[in-house]
């Protein structure tokens, strides 16, 4: 990886990472070839619930698409900092929706999982639920994959989670009991709420799964897509699991984009799980 990439990829832990600022850095780096750009389409009443739509210049002849969460511990993201990953799968032809939804102190447990299901109805209307893959990184990772479990938060908003052709978690956490800060604590009402966590809905039936997450990653631990990815297969569910050596929370998502996708297969290993499914 040269300097040059090296210094970005540390600017941008205070980006993407620490307060969800726009990923100015990055995102200048983005080409504006391949696809178009919807901004701000409100898929609810509610000021944050407004997304993105990428739409892909030659999209994919099966129409497969990706609704995407994006992290920030539940508290703060916006959509605005994802161009890099709208672009980076919207020009290899996969349409592509990014989300805001409500953040704490706002709301707190389960209202970001309505939005996100709220988001999800709005999108598989748009180009059908079953070619339309959840998809988010950390704490957008547990909204895309808590919705995919065997949970009630699709079928309110009117989508069976069955139908989906699957799920794919970057960095995510997903059994991260009991909750140390008071901070968590209070997002989700307590320090050992099973019912906050989606390995307690890794049951039958379920959609496939795909986990990607690097062994350093000392934000949200490897761990918690091992464990996942074991109790979704004992389910009986496809669950295929990716461990980058080396690779971080930050390193993991950025590897999406153009100009820092050889730093992890982060985009091959996406691309190549919608191919699959």
């Amino acid at each position: 990886m040269s300097l040059a990439r090296r210094g970005l990829l540390a600017s941008l832990l205070g980006t993407l990472l620490g307060g969800c600022s726009p990923a100015a850095m990055l995102n200048a780096t983005v080409p504006r070839e391949g696809f178009s750009l919807e901004r701000d389409i409100a898929y609810g009443p509610r000021t944050r619930h407004k997304l993105d739509l990428y739409r892909p210049d030659r999209a994919r002849d099966d129409g497969r698409s990706v609704m995407f969460f994006y992290g920030g511990a539940w508290d703060s993201g916006s959509k605005s900092d994802y161009l890099f990953v709208g672009q980076a799968l919207a020009a290899r032809g996969v349409t592509t929706i990014i989300a805001d939804y409500r953040l704490y102190p706002e709301v707190t447990f389960p209202a970001f999982l309505d939005d996100g299901a709220r988001a999800t109805a709005w999108a598989a209307d748009r180009v059908g639920t079953d070619r339309l893959f959840l998809m988010g990184h950390s704490a957008g990772a547990y909204i895309a994959v808590m919705l995919a479990a065997n949970t009630p938060w699709l079928a309110t908003a009117g989508v069976d989670r069955l139908k989906l052709p699957g799920a794919i978690g970057l960095s995510g956490p997903y059994d991260f009991l009991p909750l140390a800060s008071r901070r968590l604590q209070q997002i989700f009402g307590g320090a050992n709420r099973t019912e906050t966590q989606p390995i307690t809905f890794a049951t039958a039936p379920l959609p496939p799964l795909l986990l990607i997450h690097g062994t350093a990653d000392f934000t949200v631990r490897s761990g918690n897509s091992e464990r996942l990815a074991a109790a979704w297969r004992r389910a009986g569910g496809r669950a295929d699991l990716r461990l980058y050596p080396e690779i971080d929370h930050v390193d993991v998502v950025a590897a999406l984009s153009d100009f820092l996708h050889k730093r992890a297969p982060t985009r091959a290993d996406v691309l190549a799980g919608i191919d699959k499914a």
